[in-house]
C-alpha cells in the first residue's frame, strides 16, 4: 500500500471543481443534512477518496449502516491519511476527522461502532468523498489497493 504520497494535495484547480456543498463541507467545516448525501446508501464495492486531493480514505468493506444518516466506516484504509482533532464546537466535545494531504473536513469519529470490528464509527460527509468503483481502481491509479478486496491484479476484477 505504499503510494506516491506527494501526488495528493489541495490545489486551486481541485478546489475550483468542487460544488458549493463540497466546498462548504470540506473547506468551511460544514455538515450535510442527514440522509441527504450521495453515498449514504451506496453498497457498491470500491474505495472512497478525498474529493479534493484523491487520497484514499475508506473502503466499502469497512462501510456499514449506522442509521445515523451519513456514510459510516469502522476504519480508514491508511490510518495516516486521516487526522483526528478535538472539536468543541456546537457545545459538544467530539473528534473531528480531516484528510492529511488536503486538510479537508471529513466528519467525526465516535467510539460507538460495531463491537465485532474496531468499535469505531467514522461518520463521514458524502460531500467530502468521491467513490471509485472496484473495477475502476486500477485505471484511476489505485491498483495497489485492490488487495484490500482480495484481488491480486486487475484481471481478477474483470472476471
Amino acid at each position: 500500500m505504499e503510494r506516491a504520497r506527494a501526488k495528493y494535495a489541495k490545489t486551486d484547480q481541485a478546489l475550483s471543481r468542487l460544488t458549493a456543498e463540497q466546498y462548504r463541507v470540506t473547506q468551511q467545516d460544514g455538515t450535510e443534512s442527514p440522509f441527504s448525501g450521495e453515498y449514504v446508501d451506496n453498497k457498491a464495492a470500491g474505495i472512497y477518496v478525498d474529493v479534493v486531493s484523491g487520497e484514499p480514505l475508506f473502503a466499502s468493506i469497512d462501510k456499514y449502516d449506522s442509521g445515523s444518516g451519513w456514510p459510516s466506516f469502522t476504519r480508514p484504509i491508511v490510518e495516516q491519511n486521516v487526522v483526528e482533532r478535538l472539536d468543541d464546537s456546537h457545545g459538544m466535545r467530539r473528534v473531528e476527522v480531516r484528510s492529511k494531504h488536503a486538510d479537508s473536513h471529513l466528519g467525526h469519529v465516535f467510539p460507538d461502532g460495531p463491537s465485532d470490528s474496531t468499535g469505531m464509527r467514522y461518520c463521514i460527509n458524502s460531500a467530502s468523498l468521491r467513490f471509485v468503483e472496484l473495477e475502476d481502481m486500477a485505471a484511476e491509479g489505485y491498483g495497489d489497493l485492490l488487495s484490500i478486496f482480495g484481488v491480486e491484479d486487475q484481471k481478477e476484477v474483470s472476471k
